[in-house]
């Protein structure tokens, strides 16, 4: 007798995905079997509607040592010394329970990337919010923030860059992006590929709860009015037991014991055991009344779909048992043999002496379902008139856009983390970028993360193309050397033509801007079905980027240095207004185009003012785009209490779209005066467009005959909206 199709259908999978499941068992699956394929078909598992796209992306490069496939990316940065890092959402859990939620977002990247034999050095975030006066934002804005930094903090790993940032898109739905930084020995990394037979598998960390049972497959579904029903689905987070965890993983690691080591995060012991087996091309037979409980007659189905955090899945060398077990006993960890590896190329459960579940390892992995959806084109958007909209002086619209919710300082959320601790954070948030030392070393890496979902939504190939572009330059602006990227991609319904044709075109744009730039993705994340009753969110990729710093000397940021420097514009300006936050601050308009971008000018632009920073030609530095030059130069007067005096420009050209256009490419640098002779030497032999737009000053924001705002005032205004919230 098969499944009641109710129960199909609450398990996240199509009648069409159950006939498929029969035929590849010859036989009705048992509940626990139905239990285990939704929670490894889902589409946060399996990826099943992004695969086909995801696979254009370049994932290679002479840095990379591993790219998607594994628990976290890996790059080289030389002397031995490997970087791993990765982006992942908690965006469903983190809407029903914003604490947890965004807590257990951490703690599960953390685990990505220390499972592969990393301390993790930094931690960064971006999350987006609805509206500020909608009614559910200032909560979830305030549990989401605890929740990152209550985690972070308690663990003791940096919280150090991110972003906030407020749209009305994401009233039903906010996303939680989380990304984790590790520093490991290049001879030192630890992979999640079983081999061998009969080899132990070992369950380390805490005991198995009921909490986050069909956790994935409620991140793999739209949301609707009865969303907060499911927030038994959302996991508790314990970052007292994941220090722990950390600590006898990296133990442990110092030796040859481990033959493969899988994170237990979406899915739980399901996804660590299929994932281990499944590339290994291995069965593996589990003892599920050898599984550690914390609570009472667990059934082997809620043992297998619990999502309960700190655990991991260790396969041992033979004879390393007693000497494994003792290290975490020494933390105090449960560690329990609970299986073996064999060559069924099955996953065998058993439980009570009886096989309660047995299932072919491919069709759980390989042989899941892979659409390749049908999409439809975005078409290129209409230009707007801007002189249609009312004209609005440079000082108003400037106090406009630095008061708003999205250009306020966020000071009072990082304030809320800890971004000190260990003593190598070399740059914390506020900057383009964080900068964080490799320990007892003078090189250092830069991280930044970034998205522009409103001009993916006019057009998302170009979208696509401008937050890698962005995040490329953020990391040059520091003094880093661009090496890769992690990406996570967040979207709404696939199965809608519209959405699955803002995905294919975002990715198509983001293919090419890493390929030329050379700028290649090493993990990364899907993130569909953000939406509610049917309401998709904006398209929303977030690129977060990791740069190589030879040698820190003097961390470079984007605040002025002292009086009187010059301030060069570095590209050229053709003040595009569309889709710019002038219009959406001032007019709450969000139409229009979205600015073009020039890969080979952001390439020349980025590589050469690169240059110019080795050289220490470079006071300060910061890249341009939302808000234009003026929002530029506002933060960096803000963040260093000096001012500028900025020339008007000696070209016709429209004010308003000069100061507030987000052309791409374009970068202000602060330089002493005597530098000016090789600077322009070096920028004139490169044929980069340059102009000499003022110098800084103390006391005021100046710009000629339009604007003179004293600086005190100017950190007012900048620190406004919070206050009044």
């Amino acid at each position: 007798m098969g499944i009641d199709n109710k129960i199909i259908e609450k398990h996240g999978l199509k009648i069409e995905e159950y006939k498929v499941i029969k035929k590849l068992l010859k036989r009705d699956p048992n509940l626990l079997e139905l239990g285990v394929f939704s929670a490894m078909w889902n589409e946060h598992c399996s990826y099943k509607s992004s695969r086909i796209h995801l696979k254009k992306l370049p994932t290679k490069g002479d840095k990379v040592i591993q790219g998607p496939g594994e628990n976290a990316g890996v790059i080289d940065i030389g002397d031995n010394d490997a970087i791993i890092f990765k982006i992942e959402s908690h965006n469903h859990p983190s809407f029903i329970e914003p604490y947890q939620g965004a807590a257990t977002g951490v703690g599960g990247i953390l685990r990505d990337v220390f499972t592969m034999g990393a301390r993790p050095i930094a931690l960064l975030n971006s999350i987006h919010f609805g509206a500020p006066s909608h009614p559910k934002t200032k909560s979830l804005l305030n549990g989401v923030v605890s929740g990152i930094g209550g985690y972070g903090n308690c663990i003791g790993i940096p919280t150090v860059a991110g972003e906030t940032k407020f749209n009305d898109t994401y009233n039903d739905n906010i996303l939680v992006n989380a990304m984790a930084v590790g520093h490991a020995e290049k001879n030192k990394i630890f992979y999640s590929k079983a081999k061998g037979i009969n080899k132990s598998v070992v369950y380390v960390g805490s005991k198995t709860g009921r909490d986050g049972i069909h956790g994935a497959s409620m991140a793999s579904a739209e949301f609707d009015d009865n969303s907060d029903e499911k927030r038994p689905t959302v996991q508790v987070g314990d970052p007292f037991t994941e220090k722990l965890l950390l600590e006898a993983c990296l133990e442990l690691m110092k030796d040859d014991s481990i033959i493969a080591i899988q994170d237990m995060g979406a899915a739980g012991l399901t996804s660590s055991s299929v994932e281990m087996a499944s590339k290994g091309s291995l069965g593996i037979e589990l003892i599920l009344d050898k599984v550690p409980c914390r609570e009472e007659n667990m059934s082997p189905y809620e043992m297998m779909l619990s999502e309960s955090q700190e655990r991991m899945l260790i396969i041992l060398e033979d004879g390393k048992e007693k000497h494994a077990k003792k290290i975490f006993q020494k933390w105090d960890l449960d560690f329990v043999i609970i299986g073996k590896t064999t060559d069924t190329k099955k996953l065998t459960l058993k439980y009570k002496d009886k096989i309660v579940g047995e299932i072919p390892i491919e069709a759980l992995a390989s042989k899941a379902p892979i659409y390749d959806r049908k999409w439809t084109k975005k078409k290129v958007p209409k230009s707007i008139n801007i002189k249609k909209f009312k004209k609005i002086g440079l000082k108003e619209a400037l106090i406009k856009i630095l008061s708003s919710p999205n250009h306020s300082n966020k000071s009072w959320i990082t304030n809320q983390y800890d971004q000190m601790v260990m003593c190598d954070t070399a740059q914390k948030s506020g900057s383009d970028a964080a900068i964080i030392r490799i320990h007892n070393k003078d090189k250092a890496i830069a991280v930044a993360v970034d998205s522009s979902a409103n001009y993916c939504k006019s057009f998302p190939i170009t979208g696509g193309k401008q937050i890698v572009c962005e995040n490329w330059r953020n990391l040059i602006t520091v003094g880093a050397k661009p090496i890769a990227i992690t990406n996570c991609l967040n979207f709404g319904n696939p199965e809608n033509k519209e959405v699955m044709g803002e995905f294919a075109e975002c990715l198509e744009g983001i293919k090419e801007a890493c390929k030329f730039l050379n700028f290649p993705v090493v993990s990364g994340n899907v993130s569909f079905y953000n939406g509610t009753n049917k309401k998709n969110i904006y398209p929303t990729p977030v690129i977060g980027g990791v740069g190589l710093i030879e040698k820190l000397s003097q961390p470079l940021n984007h605040n002025f240095k002292k009086d009187k420097s010059l301030l060069i514009l570095i590209g050229k300006t053709f003040g595009h207004l569309e889709q710019s936050c002038y219009l959406k601050e001032n007019f709450a308009v969000e139409d229009g185009k979205p600015p073009k971008i020039n890969l080979i000018n952001e390439k020349n632009n980025g590589e050469v003012v690169l240059k110019l920073i080795k050289e220490n030609f470079v006071l300060s530095s910061h890249d341009i785009s939302n808000g234009g030059l003026i929002v530029a130069l506002s933060e960096m007067s803000i963040g260093s209490k000096f001012g500028v005096k900025i020339n008007k420009p000696k070209k016709l050209i429209n004010l308003t779209e000069y100061f507030f256009g987000e052309d791409q490419s374009r970068y202000i640098l602060e330089i002493d005066e005597n530098s000016l002779p090789d600077v322009d030497k070096i920028l004139k032999k490169n044929n980069i467009y340059y102009e000499n737009i003022g110098i800084t000053q103390k006391n005021y924001f100046e710009i000629e005959g339009e604007i003179k705002i004293d600086i005190n005032d100017l950190f007012k205004i900048n620190n406004q909206w919070y206050n009044n919230y």
